[in-house]
């Protein structure tokens, strides 16, 4: 068997001078939320050093639960890379939103905190509801979701949260270029980073290209395409791991690791998790012909409605953008 550099040994530079792991371990809940505690420890002491959350997932009293175990074990805090965010019904108070994850999360700081999109739904003061409706069952938003700036003000207010030490970075998450430009014209610090979903069926190098641009990196979530995992049915990417003698899995954080991207899968088998692990030095050429896949037949999973009016390319159901990254 071949020998395989580690994806969990890999760092990349934030803009602000910080590091981040390129392989994080996604803790969007699985049915039963109570599983990201054994999911969090099993990564961590298989090597990732990088747990990606958020106030919306209601995953984080577990992540806690299981940070509490692993300090216990001796794994230091400053050691671990934990990312959070603010989700839009909390777009009035990040700060409010992030001290109730400090507090379910059992730390003082976290190291990433996140715009989770650029919208601004109509929440109460403690976000709830977290998609609130309409009598027609329309999401109720606070601001017009195409041409409103108001995500700009809820950016300013992460900038005002990294002063307090509370949030080392700050970045943004479902930014479309239409969104990112608007926010660069007012923005004092630029993000660190965009979160967006990322994998082989979903080609946006225009997108990445910007981000480098303006030195932000991009992180992928849904590496594997979301619920039933389609991108690891892909002939292609079943080929490379034959060939690698690695999982598909691995292929899929090799495309997006070699590639300066951070990567987050997720899963609730921790045998998976253990092993997913090594970085096939996959060629220019198989990387290319990974992204043809998705020029020939792009293909997105995650099309939520909050999503509609960003200015995303093969968004299901958007009939609201007016202009396309």
């Amino acid at each position: 068997m071949p020998q395989h550099k580690l994806a969990t040994e890999v760092y990349f530079d934030l803009n602000d001078g910080h590091k981040i792991p390129a392989l994080g371990l996604g803790t969007v809940p699985p049915e039963d939320n109570a599983e990201v505690k054994d999911q969090v420890i099993t990564a961590v002491r298989a090597g990732y050093r990088h747990i990606d959350t958020a106030w919306y997932y209601g995953t984080e009293p577990y992540i806690g639960e299981a940070l509490k175990v692993l300090f216990a074990e001796g794994y230091k805090r400053e050691d671990l890379f934990i990312t959070s965010k603010v989700w839009p019904s909390f777009h009035h108070s990040p700060e409010k939103s992030l001290d109730k994850s400090l507090s379910a999360l059992g730390i003082e700081y976290v190291d990433l905190f996140l715009q989770h999109w650029p919208v601004c739904l109509s929440g109460d003061e403690n976000g709830l509801p977290a998609a609130p409706k309409n009598d027609d069952g329309s999401l109720k938003y606070d601001d017009d979701p195409v041409d409103g700036v108001g995500f700009i003000e809820t950016y300013k207010k992460l900038e005002d949260i990294k002063a307090t030490n509370k949030a080392r970075s700050i970045g943004v998450s479902n930014y479309s270029i239409p969104r990112l430009r608007k926010l660069l014209q007012k923005a004092k610090i630029v993000p660190v980073l965009n979160q967006i979903e990322y994998h082989p069926q979903l080609p946006q190098q225009d997108l990445v290209d910007f981000c480098q641009k303006h030195k932000i990196l991009v992180e992928a979530y849904s590496p594997v395409g979301g619920p039933g995992a389609p991108v690891l049915k892909l002939p292609y990417i079943n080929e490379l791991a034959e060939k690698y003698e690695v999982s598909v899995n691995e292929i899929t954080n090799a495309y997006h690791i070699l590639q300066g991207r951070i990567t987050l899968p997720r899963s609730s088998n921790l045998e998976r998790i253990k092993t997913n692990v090594r970085l096939p030095q996959l060629t220019k050429d198989e990387l290319d012909k990974l992204y043809q896949i998705g020029v020939e037949n792009p293909t997105r999973y995650s099309v939520d409605s909050w999503g509609y009016g960003i200015g995303f390319r093969w968004w299901k159901g958007d009939t609201w953008s007016k202009e396309f990254d």
